[in-house]
Parts: C-alpha cells; sequence; structure tokens
C-alpha cells in the first residue's frame, strides 16, 4: 500500500494550499499548510482522502479525527470547521476531493445490486473510513489519468464509479445511501436540505420542512440530524455565521450590517452567537482575517 501511496503524492506536485482544480472532472487536490479559517467553510458534497498528514473537521458537536490512509464523506453542503496537521518528518500535508455529482450518484445506485453487503457504522456518528487498497487503486488509476489527458473522456467516468462504489458500500455510504434513496419518489430529505441551505436567511416552520421531504415531523428531525450531523435550526445558525464571516472579512460589511443580512434580528444574538463559534468577536475575528489576507 504504501507504493500506491508514494505514486498518489508524486502526481499532487502541482497542489496548492487551496483547492486546486484538475483537468479531471470534479478532482481537486491540495497540499500544505492550509489556514484554518480557510477549513472554517460551507462543505460541497464531497469525498475527501488524506494521503499525507492528518486532518481533523468538526460537524456539530462531533469531532472527526483523519489520520493519512483514509477517507471522510461530506453527503451534502454542509457548514463545518477543521485544521490540517503535517506528515511525519515535516512532509506536507495532501488530500484528494472528488465532488459529488448527484447524477452519477442516482445513476451508480440504481446499479447496485440488492444483495451487496454493506459495512456498518452502527451509529449516526461521523466517522474516519481506513482506506482500503481497493479504493487507493481506484484513486491512483483515475489520477494517473494526468498524464494521459486523452484517455480521460473514456477512463475517468468509469473510474470515478468505482471510487463511488467503494464509498457506497463502506462504512459511511449509508449517508449516501439514506439522502438519495427515495429521490426519484420525491420523499428524499436531499430536498428539504437543499432549501435550508438556499434560504437559510429566511425563518422557517420545522413542519414545513417535513412537508417537503414528505415525512413526520421526527422522522424528519431525526433523519435530518443523522445526515448533516446538526439539527435544522443548528444548521441554519452555522449558515448565517460562516455567511456574515465572509461579509466581514471580503466585502466590508460592519457587524450590525452582517447580521442583518444574514437573517439575524439581533445584533446582540449574533455576536454571542459569532463569538461561541469562532472563538472571537465578529469585529476582532473579522480584523485578524484581514490582516492574514494581506
Amino acid at each position: 500500500m504504501e507504493k500506491i501511496l508514494n505514486e498518489i503524492i508524486e502526481l499532487l506536485g502541482q497542489a496548492t494550499t487551496e483547492p486546486t482544480k484538475t483537468i479531471l472532472p470534479r478532482v481537486l487536490i491540495i497540499k500544505g499548510e492550509v489556514p484554518t479559517h480557510q477549513l472554517a467553510a460551507i462543505y460541497e458534497p464531497i469525498i475527501g482522502l488524506v494521503v499525507q498528514g492528518s486532518k481533523t473537521i468538526s460537524i456539530g458537536d462531533q469531532v472527526v479525527q483523519m489520520d493519512a490512509p483514509s477517507y471522510f464523506v461530506i453527503p451534502t453542503e454542509m457548514p463545518a470547521t477543521g485544521y490540517v496537521k503535517q506528515g511525519k518528518g515535516g512532509r506536507p500535508y495532501m488530500s484528494v476531493g472528488i465532488q459529488l455529482d448527484q447524477n452519477v450518484l442516482l445513476d451508480l445506485l440504481k446499479d447496485v445490486p440488492p444483495y451487496v453487503v454493506y459495512e456498518n457504522n452502527n451509529s449516526n456518528e461521523f466517522t474516519a473510513c481506513k482506506a482500503s487498497k481497493e479504493f487507493l487503486d481506484s484513486i491512483l488509476r483515475l489520477l494517473k489519468l494526468l498524464k494521459t489527458p486523452e484517455h480521460i473522456p473514456a477512463l475517468a467516468p468509469a473510474y470515478e464509479r468505482e471510487i463511488l462504489y467503494h464509498v457506497l458500500t463502506g462504512q459511511e455510504g449509508w449517508r449516501l445511501r439514506q439522502l438519495y434513496k427515495e429521490h426519484n419518489k420525491g420523499s428524499s430529505i436531499h430536498h428539504a436540505i437543499q432549501w435550508v441551505r438556499q434560504n437559510f436567511t429566511n425563518s422557517f416552520e420545522i413542519d414545513m420542512l417535513a412537508n417537503r421531504a414528505c415525512m413526520g415531523v421526527t422522522t424528519f428531525h431525526r433523519q435530518f440530524k443523522s445526515i448533516t450531523g446538526l439539527s435544522p435550526i443548528q444548521f441554519q445558525k452555522q449558515l448565517r455565521l460562516l455567511e456574515a464571516r465572509k461579509l466581514l472579512v471580503f466585502s466590508g460589511y460592519t457587524v450590525t450590517d452582517a447580521a442583518l443580512d444574514v437573517g439575524y434580528e439581533s445584533t446582540s444574538q449574533f455576536n454571542r452567537e459569532y463569538s461561541r463559534f469562532f472563538g472571537e468577536s465578529p469585529a476582532r475575528d473579522a480584523k485578524k482575517l484581514k490582516t492574514l489576507a494581506v
């Protein structure tokens, strides 16, 4: 397995400390000292493989520690924070991200035989998944196409499906299966999550979201939290805080204007919740991040 990892590392030479797009569809690479504030974000649906070093992600009150080689599953757009550590001997942190395509997943789920045996997480907790040799082999085959780009259109979709198959049948695959299992019937919780993501500045009632998912309130609340690690209200709150941080740092908003823009009615409540989430007051945090950006 070490040989496979070394080959993968060699192929990640062009990565930077920001998610670096490749010529492979939906494949991102990253390397080095990733700033902690960059890892406090609204994560896109993604499979993230830690190749070298380690990464810690906090989702709600859950903390997931990933040591290379392992991967994690972000099943839908969701807020999270994190930090990375470099590898042994000063070797840089390295990871590969494969952005999830809903259509590819739905198509693959139709082809997964009903008799396939799935790994069982036995809890709703987010966990790091140890990367198997088979999983790493499929990642390596995909990345090797960087050297033969003429083969990407024909082979990349097949390798992507193989990677996703390993994820779907692995210990965190249940999140993706649960998210999309009733999608074609219109009764997927996916629709409700997307609604909150797109309307996070608006207030809402839980029963309205449950109706969008065609579920009872109790079932909806349980499934929402099992997939995202957050209750619907926590999910909305963290979306608001992350968006407010962007407005403060990159758009020059005042604290009051940022609070009102993301849906808060009380600036004092915004200050309390922002300080609790980021560990600094909005004004102090924004000032520090602006200094880092210079």
